[in-house]
């Protein structure tokens, strides 16, 4: 906002310019051409009657000067004034096509919001004494959202969690997000265990792979990462199929990855031939946080090519706070995350980033009881 007000102060600056310019030269060199510049400055800047007040008083400047130069005639001067008065309505009509391109990109974006939550939500922030934080990032600003996904369900097996990257881009892959979603809301609360959960998932995936044509079948594709918490969060169970390891955050911030004892490939490829996965179990102490993202983060590169290290540099990032004050909350890691991210890639983010952050609090202890007679 700072930037902003500054930004229009910008058109001033010019005519300012203009008239240094002029004093400083020979007087057969004119600063009108540059004085016409001004308005035009101010189309993206100001209002229209900014733009106006702007044109005008190029004019009374450019009329100053002619007359302390004494060149002002009804032929050179008549004609820079007829100028400046055609670039000045050039620019609020510039002004006025801005704003309204401006205004049909608000309700695109407030569309693309709107479609997000209805695609996308976000989980709750709490299930029992699970803590829950999620975030999307596009890469792109208009497009809101893409081809990752997330989704956490309280079922009668326990919680469990999907975090996904579809193939493709485009309305293309916010249908197979939608298929994803859909056929894991069912199958969390039919399957028995996680392998029942992800051939659930395989058979839906290859139906919808069969309805979008034969190239979508063959090759259709879903990296995800499948959990499930026990009963009383003491342990996680694991699917990886061809996602990003997970992180394990303990108490004092230190991260492990949660590497797969054997790979798999991504959901949605039954119709290439069969794999087995394995069911990896990790313990799950209290104070620790289960961080899940798509390759958005993981593939991040900064101007060297250096891919980020989310293993690596959290823990630099948390350790500090936790030292100070109260353990980073959910949503407080995610946006670290995010914001290390833009600060490894020096803003440009690559692809979409879909993080969840599930959390187990610590048991609160209280103040320590007093001896009698102490």
């Amino acid at each position: 906002m700072v930037r902003q007000r500054r930004a229009q102060w910008i058109p001033v600056g010019v005519v300012m310019l203009a008239v240094v310019i002029d004093l400083v030269t020979p007087t057969d060199i004119t600063s009108a051409p540059l004085l016409a510049t001004a308005p035009v400055a101010a189309a993206p800047l100001l209002t229209p009657p900014g733009i106006i007040a702007i044109g005008a008083l190029s004019m009374v400047v450019q009329v100053v000067l002619a007359r302390v130069d004494h060149t002002f005639g009804w032929h050179g001067g008549v004609a820079n004034q007829l100028t400046l008065v055609a670039v000045t309505v050039l620019a609020v009509l510039i002004n006025r096509t801005l704003t309204g391109q401006s205004a049909r990109t608000r309700r695109a974006r407030q569309v693309a919001a709107v479609a997000q939550a209805a695609v996308l939500p976000r989980p709750p922030s709490r299930l029992g004494d699970l803590r829950i934080a999620a975030r999307y990032v596009p890469a792109e600003d208009e497009a809101m959202i893409g081809g990752d996904l997330y989704v956490v369900q309280e079922t009668p097996h326990g919680v469990r969690v999907m975090v996904g990257d579809v193939r493709g881009k485009g309305l293309g892959a916010v249908g197979a997000v939608c298929a994803d979603l859909g056929a894991f809301r069912y199958a969390a609360d039919e399957a028995e265990d996680l392998p029942g959960l992800v051939n659930a998932l395989e058979r839906a995936l290859l139906r919808e792979g069969g309805r979008s044509g034969d190239q979508e079948r063959d090759e259709g594709f879903t990296t995800a990462l499948i959990a499930e918490f026990a009963v009383g969060l003491d342990a996680v169970r694991i699917v990886n199929r061809g996602h990003p390891p997970p992180l394990l955050l303990d108490a004092e911030g230190t991260a492990t990855a949660l590497e797969p004892s054997r790979e798999a490939p991504p959901l949605g490829m039954a119709a290439l031939g069969t794999w087995s996965f394995p069911v990896d179990t990790f313990p799950f102490p209290p104070g620790s946080t289960l961080l899940c993202y798509t390759d958005g983060v993981t593939e991040a590169r900064d101007e060297a090519g250096v891919f980020y290290d989310a293993e690596v540099r959290l823990p630099r990032l948390l350790r500090p706070r936790s030292l100070v004050g109260d353990p980073p909350t959910p949503g407080q890691i995610l946006q670290l995350l995010i914001d290390d991210v833009g600060r490894h890639t020096g803003g440009r983010i690559q692809d979409d980033q879909a993080l969840l952050a599930l959390h187990r609090p610590a048991p609160e202890t209280g103040p320590v009881p007093r001896r009698p007679g102490v």
